[in-house]
């Protein structure tokens, strides 16, 4: 599916995408040591089960990717120039192996470029939703999109 242009969209705009994806070992394992991120409550599971959380913690920087990932195929797969920055990512909620997350996205801000007229800057704010409807990860995402060919 192509992501949308600038003027496709409407501030307050929601969509819920598809497909979730299930969290497993592997994917904690290979970002973590893809990223060289050797936090032990992510790798080791002695070390894991005697924190407060009793077991492993997904690593939140591929949570937030996830999020990313899972929204590009409704929002800007087609139609981005950039991304321009993210920010207010927070994790109000650990993730965990086994969790199933969903992303969700609604349209925050809409502006024109004031230096391309042929695009413009929308805000996007991503939430992820583990499987007992808890916010895993939310973020802001602010990106310059193509306007619709004339």
């Amino acid at each position: 599916m192509a992501g949308r242009y600038f003027d496709e969209w409407t501030v307050g705009d929601k969509i819920t995408h598809q497909p979730s994806r299930t969290v497993t070992e592997t994917d904690n394992l290979m970002f973590s040591a893809m990223t060289h991120n050797m936090q032990p409550l992510h790798l080791d599971a002695e070390y894991a089960k005697a924190s407060e959380f009793g077991q492993i913690l997904v690593n939140s920087t591929f949570t937030f990717s996830l999020a990313v990932g899972l929204s590009i195929s409704d929002t800007t797969v087609g139609t981005l120039i950039a991304n321009l920055g993210f920010d207010k990512v927070v994790t109000p909620k650990p993730t965990f192996i086994g969790d199933t997350l969903t992303c969700s996205t609604e349209i925050m801000e809409l502006r024109e470029s004031k230096s391309r007229p042929n695009c413009g800057i929308v805000i996007f704010k991503h939430e992820l939703t583990n499987q007992r409807g808890e916010i895993a990860l939310s973020c802001l995402r602010t990106v310059l999109a193509k306007k619709k060919p004339a």
